[in-house]
């Protein structure tokens, strides 16, 4: 394939930046050397961060705020902007800025659940599950969880990215729902962590810790779903 010209760079960057309303470095280098990619790569972007699935537009750009600030990405600032025009409160970013910081304690709690959880009546999972609920207000309590879930799997926390598909789903959560914010990893953090996050979800199926519907039934009994077998 031919080397773009600088007019077809521009022109490229130009387009970008009257849809989006910005343009990142990475952009410049794709268009200017990797062209198919960039137009692949845009697809990519639009299925998953803007065409309408099964959230709303606040609901998606609450699970944005929260896997953003959790992974401390802040050059997600448009998603902002995107927060605020659908609706979102300062109240309610001040909620998601609270769970992402409750989020980063998961570790901690695992590891007490696997040393201390013994010398406790009330079980640690349990412990951390509803210490998060005293930070929700004014979000409900299906969309907290739903972003917890995200953020755990955006930071490749399994042990409490279980305990929030369970609480997710017992909320009323819908799994296209929570599907849908898993997803979004994707993009800040790579598909690797969305792999294992599926994987996390296949596991608490199988085991009868959730519900599934015919399809998530169909998916769990799937076999041999893992890497290659050398």
């Amino acid at each position: 394939m031919p080397a773009p010209t600088p007019e077809q760079v521009r022109a490229r960057l130009d387009a970008l930046r009257a849809t989006r309303g910005f343009v990142l470095p990475h952009h410049g280098l794709m268009a200017a050397a990797l062209p198919e990619l960039h137009a692949s790569y845009e697809a990519m972007y639009r299925a998953l961060t803007l065409d309408p699935r099964h959230l709303s537009p606040l609901e998606r750009e609450t699970v944005w705020l929260a896997i953003l600030s959790a992974c401390e990405e802040p050059v997600g600032t448009h998603h902002l902007r995107k927060f605020v025009q659908a609706g979102g409160s300062e109240a309610q970013a001040l909620a998601i800025f609270r769970l992402a910081a409750w989020a980063a304690g998961a570790a901690r709690y695992a590891t007490l659940d696997g040393a201390w959880s013994q010398q406790f009546a009330t079980p640690m999972r349990d412990a951390y599950r509803d210490g998060a609920r005293a930070l929700t207000a004014p979000l409900a309590e299906p969309l907290a969880r739903i972003a917890l879930a995200a953020i755990q799997a955006a930071n490749d926390q399994a042990w409490g990215l279980a305990i929030e598909i369970e609480a997710a789903l017992a909320a009323g959560a819908s799994e296209a729902q929570l599907a849908e914010a898993l997803s979004y990893v994707i993009w800040p953090r790579g598909v690797n962590r969305f792999v294992r996050a599926a994987e996390a979800w296949l596991g608490l199926i199988r085991a009868g810790r959730v519900p599934a519907s015919a399809a998530f039934a169909a998916w769990a009994a799937m076999p041999d779903q893992g890497p290659m077998r050398l």
